[in-house]
């Protein structure tokens, strides 16, 4: 099992197989991507070997992640060699969902268990505004289809803006009166390149947490590879909430995943300084080799990010390592 100096051991990969992604989030890629977004992304046979690597070393979930994850044309392929890999118990990925109406179906063929979408409100004119897309019913109709497709986990994701979907709460709330899905709210993180929009749109988790817990919500016991959110559950309600707070007190502490970008690098934190490249030991197909540098880099994992003093490593935008 890959545990570091601090005892937290680590059953959850997040695997970013691309940079690029055709929205325009206004926390993250409001301008699009840039010319200098990665395009040497790893082969399939490249993953095949990353995989088979956390598997021997006990991970058992693995998360896709891009950037936008259907932007690769093999992304089926990719599913396929996570869920047939002998240790990997689920198979999640995390998506903007503009084409899942369409491809869905093969998803779950290929083994897909679990599906979050991102989905920054539920009006169709403040979800184009965020996002640079008017797709929301799209999106919607998608989530329909997965559910229909048989794919039994799927979650929303929001990340919440003060200016922008923090008013429309209600019509979450009333989602899930309706929707057995969980959704879950992220606090605004401060990456490279928005500072000032961080500053202008930060809103504490905690204080919706209480106003829940107010309200007759409970916390929910997490899985052994959940991720960092904490769900809320309530008898009135078909549907769960998370809140996923990376400036809480303690955040790090039960951290159990590690993160590799598309081009090879191992980041022991989304906000760490720097990638740590194994991809040598990926193109030559070296499962012990690879295994090594993984228990050998796990050793430089700090206690803790540093976002409440600003520091925000080499992470410029979240589309780089798919949050």
């Amino acid at each position: 099992m890959l545990q570091d100096s601090f005892g937290r051991q680590f059953h959850y990969l997040r695997l970013s197989i691309t940079e690029m992604c055709n929205f325009r989030c206004n926390y993250c890629l409001p301008n699009g991507n840039e010319c200098d977004t990665s395009k040497d992304n790893m082969t399939l046979k490249e993953i095949e070997t990353l995989v088979q690597s956390f598997a021997r070393l006990g991970t058992s979930k693995i998360r896709i992640t891009g950037g936008e994850p259907s932007l690769r044309k093999d992304l089926i392929d990719i599913i396929a060699i996570c869920k047939n890999t002998p240790g990997i118990d689920k198979v999640a990925m995390t998506t903007n969902a503009f084409r899942l109406k369409k491809d869905v179906k093969r998803y779950a063929d290929a083994g897909l268990d679990a599906l979050n979408v991102s989905a920054d409100s539920l009006d169709p004119r403040m979800f184009a505004a965020i996002t640079g897309k008017d797709k929301l019913v799209d999106i919607l109709a998608g989530v329909d289809d997965a559910i229909a497709a048989g794919i039994k986990h799927i979650k929303f994701n929001s990340v919440i803006l003060k200016q922008f979907n923090f008013g429309g709460m209600q019509q979450f709330l009333d989602y899930l009166k309706t929707h057995a899905v969980t959704w879950r709210f992220i606090e605004l993180m401060q990456t490279g390149d928005n500072a000032s929009f961080f500053a202008a749109n930060h809103i504490q988790g905690e204080a919706i947490k209480q106003d829940l817990l107010a309200k007759g919500w409970q916390r929910m016991v997490s899985e052994k590879h959940a991720g960092p959110a904490q769900e809320f559950s309530h008898p009135d309600y078909l549907g769960n909430l998370g809140l996923i707070m990376p400036y809480s007190k303690d955040f790090c502490s039960t951290c159990n995943r590690l993160r590799v970008s598309s081009s090879g690098k191992l980041h022991l934190c989304l906000f760490s300084e720097v990638g740590l490249s194994i991809r040598d030991t990926l193109s030559a197909g070296d499962v012990d080799a690879t295994c090594e540098a993984l228990r050998a880099h796990l050793s430089l994992k700090t206690a803790s990010h540093e976002l409440q003093r600003g520091f925000t490593g080499a992470t410029k935008q979240l589309a780089m390592l798919g949050g």
